[in-house]
């Protein structure tokens, strides 16, 4: 006789509580999850901001010689959110069956602290990651960072910023460098200034009514105007600093960026205009817009374009410098 579903359910759970956590891990059949890691103090009390979850991939790390790459993953909210590392589960799933280690990576939102606060944050967490490669069975020569939206700028900032001293930072974890070797932009935004001119028709007069704004990217209430801390249009000279083209050069990292061409929030010609600013600059930059995708990761990705990105990952730490 089949067990009742009652039955199940409690067995289930049973299982599920005898799963060992220890340090915040969760196993997730082979692959163990470490939850809610500090990677710094949290700003403010309370907050979730410097906060990653570490994904590890099945089996024991190599014995000798580098350990696993690491993908650094943080989704976007309009900087409104401090939990990031909350969509990092299905790009987790992707890239640790390929032998990654996936660490979803939460900033302080724009409300918590304002630009360059979350640049600040992502390099603490790429010098923690290298701080604890040993213990997590890491490679530190080969580190990688993806996001979407809010958070694909945030992929770029990191990117092109590795030499970057002034935003450095003093958050958490010092002395291991913060360059990354690979990045994955999904539809970022770049140029704050620009955004208004080049969104779709009509396109403004939703993003006001979803945002409840009269001035689209550029009302000092927009996301842009909140990161910032003031009206974009009033201090234009320090909106550059937040421009990933702002850091062009040939030491940037190789980049890949991709944007979908129906995108009614962030305008693709961001990421064009930060493509040929790379490209002119002399980095390794590769664009691919996409046909009939908007503001969706799952869209821009579909069509076996993840496969794509994972090919473009793989092929970049491979030709990283050792360390």
């Amino acid at each position: 006789m089949a067990p009742s579903r009652p039955a199940v359910a409690l067995a289930a759970i049973a299982v599920a509580v005898a799963v060992t956590v220890r340090f915040g891990a969760a196993k997730r059949g082979r692959v163990v999850v470490l939850r809610d890691v500090a990677y710094a103090a949290p700003s403010p009390a309370g907050g979730r901001g410097h906060l990653l979850d570490l994904h590890l991939p099945p089996g024991d790390p190599p014995a000798a010689g580098p350990g696993r790459p690491v993908l650094m993953w943080s989704g976007g909210s309009g900087w409104m959110s401090d939990d990031g590392k909350a969509s990092a589960e299905p790009i987790a799933r992707y890239f640790t069956a390929r032998g990654w280690a996936v660490a979803g990576v939460s900033v302080r939102s724009s409300a918590q602290a304002a630009f360059p606060a979350q640049v600040h944050d992502v390099k603490a967490a790429i010098r923690w990651l290298r701080a604890n490669a040993d213990r997590h069975g890491l490679d530190p020569g080969r580190v990688a960072i993806m996001g979407d939206s809010s958070g694909g700028w945030l992929a770029a900032m990191a990117a092109v910023t590795g030499a970057a001293d002034e935003l450095e930072g003093d958050v958490g974890v010092t002395g291991p460098s913060s360059a990354v070797q690979a990045a994955v932009d999904l539809y970022g935004p770049a140029d704050f200034l620009a955004m208004d001119a080049q969104m779709r028709p009509g396109a403004c007069e939703r993003f006001n009514a979803a945002y409840g704004l009269r001035d689209c990217h550029d009302d000092p209430g927009s996301p842009e105007s909140r990161l910032m801390g003031f009206p974009i249009r009033e201090r234009p000279d320090v909106v550059e600093r937040a421009d990933p083209a702002t850091y062009a050069s040939p030491a940037v990292p190789p980049m890949l960026i991709m944007h979908g061409l129906d995108d009614d929030l962030v305008p693709e010609p961001q990421s064009a205009g930060l493509h040929e600013a790379l490209r002119a600059a002399g980095a390794p930059v590769r664009y691919v817009p996409v046909e009939g995708a908007g503001h969706s990761w799952r869209q821009v990705l579909a069509g076996g374009r993840m496969d794509d990105v994972a090919a473009f990952l793989e092929a970049a730490l491979d030709a990283a410098p050792s360390t």
